[in-house]
């Protein structure tokens, strides 16, 4: 049943959280849910969650509106451009379960980026 769950998560594409998901991680995490328990209810990773806890929060703890704007922040300084060809092959092969290092290996995408 887990290992199903995982491969049904691995199929998804990615897409980032949008600001709604991380309202309902703040008013679940606040309800006392677990990060693999807020997981499931978003039909998302435990990692995305728990990158999301650790990366997006303030001096005074997680809060949504204002992880939203650091996530929005960082994807905008960070962002590079990559030709759609190279981005559908590097999507095609994650759902083959290829890591982003053997993607880099065959495409001009760097796994920092495919990650």
């Amino acid at each position: 049943m887990l290992f199903d769950r995982q491969v049904e998560i691995a199929k998804m594409n990615y897409t980032h959280l949008t600001l709604g998901e991380r309202y309902q991680i703040y008013a679940l995490k606040k309800a006392g849910l677990k990060q693999s328990e807020i997981a499931q209810v978003l039909e998302r990773s435990e990692s995305t969650i728990s990158r999301e806890l650790s990366h997006n929060r303030g001096q005074c703890g997680y809060r949504p509106k204002q992880a939203h704007s650091m996530a929005e922040e960082r994807r905008a300084k960070n962002a590079r451009m990559i030709d759609a060809a190279a981005w559908q092959f590097a999507q095609e092969k994650l759902l083959q379960q290829w890591s982003p290092e053997q993607i880099s290996e065959h495409a001009a995408i760097s796994h920092e980026t495919v990650y």
